[in-house]
């Protein structure tokens, strides 16, 4: 018997197409979102003395205690909010786990979910294996700012849910205050329930500051949020992240979570509550992106790019009409891999319906090293 596919339109993404490109030619991959440095050795070594101590079997599964807690304490540090370790926190598989979860917590077949263009690829297939429609509302050009009329507009008695990435991925703006008290108007007058994806949280840069559907009272009491160590701790593969969401919310998501994966990661769950102790990890991470944005800057605009502004993630956007106006954004990503070594991320996969632009997207997220040798073959297009 045939398989009926539920998610027929999707094939492999655009990163697993760009990272095997990389690869073949022997290119320096910016494309997909990982660093290329090393973990703190503090972090390592806790991997493994909790391996030696034992904790080799199972976690709770809501998630270790004493993660929870020192999530909790950190939650306070930041957002300056309480948060009850034992009833809102749920330690996940990594956080597209979370979005996953929280998604097919809420959707049932038939409903929709708004989500902002260009949006992270994970969030519209999980809508669509739910049964449920994701209506896509443009984010403004070129700022990439939402228009909070269009996202009303979008709303229908079938609207469930709103997704929102903050810091955006990839368009790297973040939410405003205003923007939290608009979205808070539209969830409470219509009943809608939040989704934020706040994985770069503390990739804020130029004082900008991170603000929180945690720390907005009318958003707390109806908004799942989603976080990762692996964007905070340099620490992708671990694929470690937590959801924080009021009680009544997390016991549903719980329930799902138990016949998903069940438990996460035992010894590095018991690393990563000793490292939260000392906040300065944490607590730097502005400042030390920030300076690999701006040297990975340099080099483009040098090589004739243009850029727009990144106020988070540890993405940048560049606009290269002035270098190979001719090409798509597929094409000259394609054409900068194979021709040039450096590999990129065009934006159309990020759209339902992409505009026409000339943008891809860079990661910054490497080493010094790395960025002076992309630095290096991309000054060969200035000189084309």
């Amino acid at each position: 018997m045939p398989l009926r596919s539920k998610l027929p339109d999707v094939g492999t993404t655009i990163f697993t197409v760009m990272s095997q490109l990389a690869q073949a030619h022997g290119a320096i991959n910016l494309s997909q979102g990982f660093p290329d440095f090393p973990l703190d050795p503090a972090l390592l070594a806790g991997v493994t003395d909790a391996m030696a101590a034992g904790h080799n079997q199972y976690a709770p599964m809501p998630g270790l205690p004493m993660l929870r807690q020192a999530i909790a304490a950190k939650l306070l540090a930041s957002q300056g909010v309480t948060v009850d370790a034992d009833r809102e926190i749920t330690i996940t598989a990594g956080a597209t786990q979370a979005l996953y979860t929280a998604i097919a917590t809420v959707l049932h077949a038939g409903d929709e979910a708004i989500v902002l263009d260009p949006c992270y690829d994970s969030y519209v297939p999980a809508i669509a294996a739910q049964g449920a429609h994701a209506v896509r509302v443009p984010l403004r050009q070129p700022d990439f700012a939402v228009d909070w009329d269009a996202v009303a507009a979008a709303i229908t008695p079938r609207t469930r849910l709103i997704v929102v990435n903050n810091p955006n991925n990839p368009a790297t703006s973040v939410l405003a205050v205003d923007d939290l008290d608009a979205l808070a108007q539209l969830a409470e007058r219509h009943d809608l329930l939040i989704l934020a994806d706040e994985v770069y949280e503390h990739l804020v840069f130029d004082g900008l500051g991170h603000h929180s559907v945690l720390a907005h009272p009318a958003l707390r009491a109806r908004s799942f949020a989603v976080y990762s160590f692996g964007k905070t701790f340099h620490a992708t593969g671990w694929k470690v992240g937590y959801c924080v969401a009021p009680p009544a919310l997390t016991e549903e998501l719980r329930k799902l979570h138990q016949f998903l994966v069940f438990s996460v990661n035992t010894p590095m769950q018991h690393a990563l509550a000793a490292h939260l102790a000392d906040a300065g990890h944490w607590q730097a991470l502005p400042g030390f992106y920030q300076a690999k944005r701006d040297r990975l800057a340099g080099h483009l605009v040098a090589a004739g790019f243009a850029l727009l502004p990144c106020h988070g993630s540890y993405f940048q956007l560049a606009d290269y009409s002035a270098i190979r106006p001719d090409l798509d954004d597929l094409a000259f990503a394609r054409w900068l891999t194979v021709t040039h070594g450096v590999a990129t991320i065009p934006l159309p996969p990020f759209y339902a319906a992409p505009p026409q632009s000339r943008l891809v997207r860079c990661c910054f997220a490497k080493t010094d090293e790395t960025l002076a040798q992309a630095g290096a073959r991309l000054a060969a297009l200035a000189q084309r």
